[in-house]
């Protein structure tokens, strides 16, 4: 599969707003191939010393952190998608006052490569990091074991997709938001649970497994850059099946 994936900033006063505009855009992406869409509200974020969900996307005050994904099929499909979608006349019932600004947010094309467990769930912890590339298979590697962990804690899926059409912003983009050097590559990744309990319950107990302890001599990406928080979805639809236009 490929995902896009985004990080918005969002007034608090504009959630209905955005959430209502996040199902109209849903309606239309699903036409052109999307199978998944999930906007998921921030609930449960830090600041960090080096970086932060807050400083990815210059939040001001009053607003909050939308984490969010949309899934396709395959790179192909979701670039004809896109493509397909943002000239579709009903793109302009949106209207010129969107609930967001967009030239804050970022995003970008990942293609996951761990994939662990099925979609949904009422938690969602999503990370952000930068991986020099060629760590890409000792990076897989510790991904895909942490996954097992997580499941077998009560997660219900993670993802770690890594970014393969990202671009260069004028205000802000995934590649400032964990000072990514010119020969690393950005990771979206997230891990899903049933609800937020499960989630915190979860999280003792991966963080207490023998199998988690960091070798801290042989990272394979600077943890100090990463970042990472927890947000509750307030979109979550999926496709039947894929219906391409």
């Amino acid at each position: 599969m490929y995902v896009n994936g985004f990080v918005v900033p969002v007034p608090e006063g504009n959630k209905d707003k955005y959430r209502e505009v996040a199902e109209k855009f849903w309606e239309i992406a699903k036409d052109y191939g999307a199978l998944e869409q999930v906007e998921a509200w921030e609930a449960d974020i830090s600041d960090g010393k080096v970086t932060d969900f807050r400083r990815s996307v210059k939040v001001e005050p009053g607003e909050k952190v939308v984490f969010s994904w949309i899934i396709w099929p395959d790179k192909a499909t979701a670039d004809a998608g896109n493509e397909k979608l943002m000239a579709d006349e009903r793109m302009k019932d949106f209207g010129s006052e969107m609930p967001f600004d967009g030239k804050r947010m970022i995003y970008g094309g990942f293609e996951p490569f761990v994939e662990e467990g099925r979609s949904g769930g009422g938690y969602v912890d999503g990370f952000v990091l930068a991986v020099p590339k060629d760590k890409r298979k000792a990076y897989t590697k510790m991904a895909a074991d942490a996954a097992k962990v997580f499941l077998e804690y009560g997660a219900t899926r993670d993802v770690e997709a890594w970014g393969v059409d990202v671009p260069k912003g004028e205000v802000t983009d995934f590649y400032r938001s964990v000072e990514a050097k010119d020969d690393e590559a950005i990771i979206f990744s997230f891990v899903e649970w049933p609800d937020a309990k499960t989630r915190e319950e979860g999280w003792k107990n991966v963080m207490e497994d023998e199998r988690m302890k960091p070798d801290m001599e042989n990272m394979p990406f600077d943890g100090k850059r990463m970042f990472w928080g927890g947000f509750s979805p307030i979109v979550a639809e999926q496709a039947k099946t894929p219906q391409p236009a």
